[in-house]
């Protein structure tokens, strides 16, 4: 039995997948603004810092499960948080003390693909 495709389907395979944003000209200086003031000194000193939070936080909610509250009730809730950077504190110094060294960045399942071997075009190819 042949197969019957809907005109939907075959527009749709046609599609490459590749897709194009054209900027208003105002939305477009804009972000060349940003992108030209992300390689200055100051940003990459303030943003240094963002960095040391985001750490912060993504082990309070990957290590210590923070994203969800276990109380009902504010005072409750924000005694859990103040619980909760106590005990990420007790880690590192716990980490300090035993000079255990720190974790390495993690990389996505397609970053490391990238890298493979097995695959062509890769850069260890």
């Amino acid at each position: 039995m042949p197969l019957v495709r809907c005109a939907a389907t075959a527009r749709a395979s046609l599609t490459t997948g590749r897709v194009l944003h054209v900027r208003p000209q105002a939305a477009h200086e804009a972000l060349q603004a940003r992108r030209d003031e992300q390689q200055t000194p100051e940003f990459r000193q303030e943003y240094a810092r963002r960095a040391g939070i985001e750490g912060t936080l993504s082990q309070a909610v990957r290590g210590m499960g923070i994203r969800r509250a276990r109380y009902d009730g504010l005072p409750k809730v924000q005694l859990q948080h103040v619980l909760t950077a106590v005990a990420i504190n007790l880690v590192r110094v716990d980490a300090v003390l035993t000079q255990t060294p720190r974790g390495k960045t993690r990389r996505s399942h397609f970053a490391r693909l990238a890298g493979h071997p097995a695959l062509p075009g890769s850069a260890a190819a």
